[in-house]
């Protein structure tokens, strides 16, 4: 248990399954007030907000579509009345979208990928600096990047991967505006981790061969993404951290 994590309020966006669902529930675990955000998936993020209250923790679920104008804020305003404030934030909304060869782009396809790995991020971002500033007790932001930031991502995935370096690019950006208010903003970067997203995007083909490029030989677990966001909530553990991109990613990418 992380002593000084307990009572904290988290926000986790796109926490009905995969990273998400698993954040949500370790937090839970430390004692924390979880707000639960779905989409699309309500059944899901009740399950994962009852399995909240099962380890200890207080959940609540929020629903809406994070690229719609006002969603975010509504949401982090939803967070702060139901459990009185907000103390992390993590960023974790956001996809594929879909595999497309960059000749074959258009206004449509650009637009939605830039909408859900862009845009939300940076409202949601803005939204809660606000309430963190005014409640002049600091907080922590923590972006979902992606290893693709660093390697352009697989065929077809490049304007995903160029999504990503924003979200590293930001981070740094951000944390630099939002250090004199003592809210610390990191990203954590998932490698090939084994989550929907992969369920729907890549072939068996393509797992295998970035289970060979990766050192300890065998891909990620959601679990296994928590730890770090864990610390970089923590400021017992991490209170000097700020403007970092953390890799998880087995020895894939050694930056």
């Amino acid at each position: 248990m992380i002593a000084d994590l307990h009572g904290k309020v988290v926000l986790v966006t796109g926490a009905s399954s995969g990273i998400g669902a698993a954040a949500a529930r370790a937090f839970g675990a430390h004692g924390c007030k979880v707000a639960v955000h779905c989409h699309t998936g309500q059944g899901r993020a009740q399950a994962v907000a009852d399995a909240v209250h099962e380890v200890g923790g207080e959940a609540v679920v929020l629903s809406g579509d994070v690229t719609e104008a006002g969603v975010p804020a509504r949401l982090v305003s939803e967070t702060v009345r139901a459990f009185g404030r907000l103390d992390v934030l993590i960023n974790n909304a956001g996809g594929l979208v879909g595999r497309r060869a960059v000749a074959d782009y258009d206004d449509a396809f650009l637009d939605a990928i830039l909408a859900l790995n862009v845009k939300q991020v940076a409202h949601f971002v803005g939204a809660a600096a606000r309430v963190m500033r005014e409640q002049g007790s600091g907080g922590s932001i923590i972006n979902l990047g992606s290893s693709a930031a660093r390697h352009g991502g697989g065929i077809g995935a490049a304007l995903y991967a160029g999504t990503k370096g924003f979200i590293a690019s930001a981070t740094h950006g951000w944390a630099k505006e939002l250090a004199r208010d003592r809210i610390r903003v990191n990203a954590v970067s998932p490698g090939v981790i084994l989550t929907p997203f992969h369920a729907a995007f890549t072939n068996e083909e393509a797992l295998g061969k970035s289970r060979s490029s990766i050192l300890l030989d065998r891909l990620g677990t959601p679990e296994e993404c928590t730890g770090m966001m864990l610390y970089l909530a923590s400021e017992s553990m991490s209170s000097f951290v700020t403007g970092q991109v953390l890799e998880v990613n087995g020895g894939q990418v050694m930056p």
